[in-house]
């Protein structure tokens, strides 16, 4: 295991998180209640819209927006290639088709308006977005473009809390948003999500199936507010419970200052890097709106060696990543034949030379300064090499 000097991602706990955490061991209940109630109105505050469900993790807060928009069988949805597996595997596990579109480019790695429109057909029923690295995509104009056709829109907005578009927060402008809370994640309650919505009949729905489908909760019950249940959705155990929500109501309240930090760490890694290294792209320069700053990702130059690159930071011990192998290339996707995959050339050119670099809150500019001097030497060895 490699002791990292710069680690790629780091918690963001002052203590809070503990208090808060033996707070409801105290209090005799473990299981969704209050405190997960609590979380959700806080949440859905911070989006800016009337209802947050609180789930398990990610992957089951998409899953559940595929459920309450009635996705199945026959039915397509177009969604990026360059985004983490479960947003187009929450497509498959309702039977529907994914359709992959290409992104923006070099600059703009999000889902490409042009490229959506192009993949339209009788079949499709919804978009599923993601603004990738915390960076808005153009909601304004998927959202017309969704209204023209009629279609459901979700937002992966897995790396963009407190991200937003004309004050109007990620999560918010879509028929359904889906935000994930795993540990790398600007807010974390080690696992768990968060499905967002301004749709009650929606939100309804989300609540009935993330609690196997149940008409009132044991919470309820506990409370004396109800004595029975009925069923009737095929529902799931996908509920948040107490602990997680205690954790990430800290989390909540430190999350304005730790993105701010985010983009000001953001914009000195762009200054250094332009002068320092000048051949590495650095995309989203210039965005829509207000970013959430989750990650720093780059573009070596054409043609260099990623992994030689990768291992010379690894030598200095600077922990990078791959934000994303696309999805298309995966063996189950690239040999199943419901899936459509073709016309992603801007998505191939830039995952075969993306690189994360280290980006957390608590992690000091001198850090940053040593990270990008590292990539100064990694690129000059590599290219001798």
């Amino acid at each position: 295991m490699v002791d990292w000097l710069v680690p790629l991602a780091n918690l963001n706990f002052d203590g809070s998180e503990k208090e808060a955490v033996n707070a409801v061991l105290d209090s005799g209940w473990l299981a969704m209640g209050a405190g997960v109630q609590a979380f959700e109105e806080e949440f859905a505050r911070l989006v800016g819209v009337k209802h947050a469900v609180a789930v398990t993790n990610g992957t089951v807060s998409l899953h559940l927006a595929a459920l309450a928009l009635g996705l199945g069988p026959g039915d397509e949805v177009i969604v990026p290639s360059l985004t983490f597996v479960a947003t187009a595997a929450a497509i498959l596990y309702v039977g529907a088709t994914p359709v992959f579109a290409d992104i923006n480019g070099e600059q703009d790695l999000t889902i490409s308006l042009d490229s959506i429109e192009e993949r339209i057909t009788d079949r499709t029923k919804a978009i599923f977005v993601m603004h990738y690295g915390g960076y808005p995509c153009d909601m304004p104009a998927v959202m017309d473009l969704a209204a023209k056709y009629g279609l459901g829109v979700v937002e992966d907005a897995a790396h963009a809390p407190g991200a937003s578009i004309d004050g109007r927060g990620m999560g918010g402008w879509g028929h359904i948003g889906s935000f994930s809370f795993f540990p790398n994640k600007n807010l974390t309650t080690a696992e768990g999500g968060m499905v967002t919505t301004n749709d009650d009949e929606l939100a309804e729905k989300l609540r009935r199936l993330r609690s196997h489908g149940m008409t009132t909760l044991t919470w309820d019950r506990h409370r004396g507010h109800a004595y029975s249940y009925d069923v009737v959705d095929l529902g799931y155990n996908y509920r948040m419970d107490e602990v997680r929500a205690a954790i990430g109501r800290a989390q909540l309240r430190k999350l304005p200052e730790a993105n701010q930090r985010r983009r000001e760490l953001t914009a000195l890694y762009r200054e250094l890097l332009a002068e320092l290294a000048p051949d590495v792209t650095v995309p989203f320069q210039h965005h829509q709106g207000v970013s959430a700053a989750h990650i720093l990702p780059i573009l070596l130059p054409p043609g260099s060696d990623r992994i030689a690159f990768m291992e010379r930071m690894k030598a200095e011990r600077i922990q990078t990543s791959i934000h994303y192998p696309p999805i298309h290339t995966f063996t189950h996707y690239r040999e199943n034949d419901q899936v459509v995959k073709v016309g992603l050339d801007n998505t191939e050119n830039v995952a075969a030379r993306e690189v994360t670099l280290p980006l957390y809150a608590g992690m000091g500019e001198e850090k940053v300064e040593l990270v990008v001097r590292t990539v100064q030497q990694a690129l000059q060895v590599v290219r001798a090499g």
